[in-house]
């Protein structure tokens, strides 16, 4: 059975398909080609080290023994051996037993002058990638031996680089367009060289319809490609119009990240910059209100609860149906009518002007009832609220001006150590009016 057949479907026969055919015809330079790059990396550079040492030497066309140890006298002498016996076994060099001699094979020379093209290519600077897939369409035109394949590589490389394009000028990023635009230009130089083996190509009387069809191709992508100069210039018109200036200092938001992007570890600007880090804290009455019911109606509220059995009692006569939470706020209430009215709080004297410290309104109270006191003083002259009905109404409608503060001032209270340094204002009462 054939081999590469456990690699296909039962059914399917590799000889049916045309890749496999050309690639079955190609079997030699394909295997030349394993025996250089099968193993390590390491092992694949010793090996080309060996084979573009032999074939550098164009004055020698034969080598002995004693002239390739002289010419890679740097290599270990088991190291060098195992490199020659791959390759002659492989056809890369023969070996001339009469006049005891290495040769270079053909072979090996076509694929060293592949691998030098690629590799001149590679080190240029290429960043569009084109100029191998070009110079071996210039070249195989130059001896009439193009092939639809060298040309289906070099179009599928222009859309490749159409669509990165335009990738580049929908992302709207200064620094990717930029980028993308010097790659522009470069593969437009390669277009520019391009355009006259096209022509050749086209004009070619000997060349098939597909070879024609593929350099039509060719030229329409180019043409695409050239096109996208006015897409650039638009993106870049566009970010320009609409950079930011930090004042009358000339830098832009384009420069501050420009010099971001130069900060590999962004988080050591930071370093000896900030003492600690700055929490900010928001609250509403509303939030205050949740919070105060919460720790008035909580079981922490009313005490610790003994571990032994409670003492017995009486049952009660009458049930209260009106919750905790709306007595304490008709205490509150009346506490605040009483000093609205007369100003009866004790630090208060004859002569003295009608406002009190919060804290003495406040205590002496629990920490819940404290909290829920506190969280309904900002009511106080609220008109939304005095235009309701019910409790905190009337408290809205009190003539008490609350006046917070920022600071906070310590207290004698069991439960409170301190509270903010707020007063409570009598407002004066309203002139008569004349009827």
């Amino acid at each position: 059975m054939d081999p590469l057949q456990a690699h296909f479907h039962p059914g399917v026969s590799p000889d049916e398909i045309e890749q496999v055919y050309h690639l079955k015809r190609a079997a030699p330079i394909l295997t030349a080609f394993t025996a250089l790059f099968h193993g390590g990396q390491d092992a694949v550079t010793v090996r080309l080290l060996v084979l573009r040492e032999l074939a550098g030497d164009a004055h020698a066309s034969a080598f002995s023994r004693a002239d390739v140890n002289q010419k890679l006298a740097y290599l270990q002498p088991e190291s060098l051996e195992t490199v020659l016996q791959r390759l002659r076994a492989h056809g890369l060099l023969a070996w001339d037993a009469q006049a005891a001699v290495y040769r270079v094979t053909p072979l090996a020379r076509n694929v060293l002058s592949a691998l030098d093209t690629l590799l001149s290519m590679g080190q240029a600077d290429d960043e569009a990638e084109m100029g191998f897939l070009l110079s071996q369409v210039a070249g195989a035109q130059a001896v009439g031996g193009v092939t639809v394949d060298q040309l289906r590589h070099l179009l599928g490389r222009l859309n490749e680089l159409t669509e990165e394009f335009r990738d580049a000028i929908a992302s709207g990023s200064e620094f990717r367009l930029r980028a993308s635009q010097a790659k522009w230009h470069m593969a437009c130089d390669w277009v520019e060289k391009g355009s006259q083996i096209l022509r050749a190509i086209t004009s070619d009387e000997k060349a098939d319809s597909a070879t024609h069809r593929a350099a039509q191709a060719i030229g329409r992508a180019q043409s695409a490609l050239l096109n996208m100069q006015g897409m650039f210039s638009r993106a870049l018109n566009q970010i320009e119009r609409q950079r930011v200036h930090l004042g009358q200092s000339g830098l832009s938001t384009t420069d501050i990240k420009r010099w971001l992007l130069n900060h590999a570890d962004l988080a050591s600007l930071a370093d000896e910059a900030i003492d600690r880090p700055v929490v900010p804290l928001f609250i509403t009455p509303a939030e205050m209100l949740d919070v105060a019911e919460n720790e008035l109606l909580s079981d922490r509220a009313r005490g610790v609860q003994s571990a032994g059995l409670p003492a017995g009692q009486d049952a009660p006569l009458t049930v209260n149906d009106t919750p905790p939470i709306q007595l304490e706020l008709n205490d509150w209430l009346a506490r605040l009518s009483d000093f609205a009215n007369i100003g009866n709080f004790p630090s208060l004297e004859q002569d003295t002007p009608p406002s009190v410290p919060v804290h003495e309104a406040l205590l002496p109270a629990s920490f819940a009832l404290a909290s829920y006191r506190a969280s309904l003083l900002p009511l106080l002259g609220d008109a939304a609220e005095a235009s309701l009905q019910g409790a905190t109404a009337e408290l809205a409608r009190l003539p008490v001006r609350f006046e917070p503060g920022d600071r906070m001032i310590a207290v004698n209270d069991p439960e409170i150590a301190a509270v903010s340094a707020a007063m409570l204002t009598r407002l004066p009462d309203p002139p008569p009016s004349d009827e």
